[in-house]
C-alpha cells in the first residue's frame, strides 16, 4: 500500500519513537469508529497527537475519521482530488483503484516508491546503481517531495542526496555519487526562501539564518557548476514542473 510505504518517512526522526499500527481496510462507517477509538486511544496513552496516514477515498468516512484530533497525511486530499478537481472529473475511490488505475505499471510504481524512500537524504549507498535519477542541492530544497513524485507518478528510482558542508569544505561530490554523474540533476532555491523554510524547522539557529543559506547556495552552484550537473530552481516551481524539466533533461522515457 502506498500509505504504509509512505511511512517509511518517519525514519527520518531517529530520536522520536514510533509505534506503528496498520489498520487495512477501514471502508465502513463502524470500521471508522474503530479507527477512532484507536487514535483516541494512542493520544491518551502517549500524551502526543498521533500521526495518520491515510488513503481513505470515501470523503464521508474521511471527514469521519478526521473529527479525531491528530495529524493527518491524507493522499486522497493532497494528490487525487486536486487532480480531480483540475481534470473536471470526479475520481473513483473504490477498493483496489489504485491497482487498476496503475495497471501493468503498478508493481514497478510500487518497488519505485520503496526504492526511492530507502535512498532519501542519502540514508545509503546501497544499489545506487539501480536509480535512474540521483538529486543534490542543499538542504531542504525541495529533493524528498520531487523525489517521491517521480516515484509514484512515473515509476521513477530515485535517490536524493543533500550536499553538506563537508562537500563543500572538500569541494567535490560525495565520493558515492561520482561513477554516476550522468544521472544526477541538482535542485537549487532562492536563499530568502531556504532561509524561510528553514526557519520553520529551526528557528533563529546558524543552520536556518539568511548569510549561512546564501553561503550554502552559492558554494552548492559552484560545486554542481565544476562538476557539470544541470540544475534547476525550485523556488517557484512545483514538483509537477521539477519533475518534467528533469525528465526532458536526464532523457528518461515515463511509465
Amino acid at each position: 500500500m502506498t500509505a504504509s510505504a509512505l511511512g517509511k518517512l518517519l525514519e527520518h526522526f531517529p530520536h522520536t519513537e514510533f509505534t506503528q499500527v496498520r489498520l487495512p481496510f477501514t471502508d465502513t462507517p463502524e470500521k471508522i469508529e474503530v479507527a477512532k477509538s484507536t487514535i483516541a486511544k494512542a493520544t491518551e496513552q502517549d500524551g502526543v497527537r498521533p500521526v495518520v496516514i491515510m488513503s481513505l477515498g470515501n470523503s464521508v468516512l474521511r471527514s469521519s475519521l478526521k473529527q479525531v484530533d491528530a495529524y493527518y497525511i491524507d493522499l486522497f486530499n493532497t494528490f487525487i482530488d486536486p487532480l480531480g478537481v483540475e481534470l473536471g472529473e470526479q475520481p473513483l475511490t473504490g477498493s483496489g483503484i489504485a491497482h487498476g488505475a496503475m495497471g501493468s505499471n503498478y508493481a514497478d510504481r510500487m518497488e519505485a516508491i520503496n526504492f526511492t524512500l530507502n535512498h532519501d537524504d542519502g540514508m545509503t549507498n546501497s544499489g545506487l546503481e539501480e536509480a535512474q535519477v540521483i538529486l543534490v542541492g542543499v538542504s531542504r530544497c525541495g529533493k524528498t517531495p520531487t523525489s517521491i513524485y517521480l516515484a509514484m507518478q512515473f515509476g521513477i528510482k530515485a535517490a536524493n542526496y543533500p550536499l553538506i558542508p563537508e562537500d563543500f569544505e572538500r569541494g567535490s561530490l560525495p565520493a558515492a555519487l561520482r561513477n554516476h554523474i550522468h544521472k544526477i540533476f541538482g535542485l537549487t532555491i532562492k536563499p530568502e526562501r531556504l532561509h524561510s523554510v528553514r526557519n520553520e524547522r529551526r528557528p533563529d539557529s546558524k543552520y536556518a539564518s539568511l548569510e549561512n543559506c546564501r553561503k550554502e547556495v552559492e558554494t552548492a552552484e559552484g560545486l554542481m557548476r565544476n562538476a557539470g550537473i544541470t540544475w534547476a530552481d525550485s523556488t517557484s516551481r512545483s514538483i509537477e514542473e521539477l519533475s518534467a524539466i528533469i525528465l526532458q533533461r536526464l532523457g528518461i522515457q515515463q511509465k
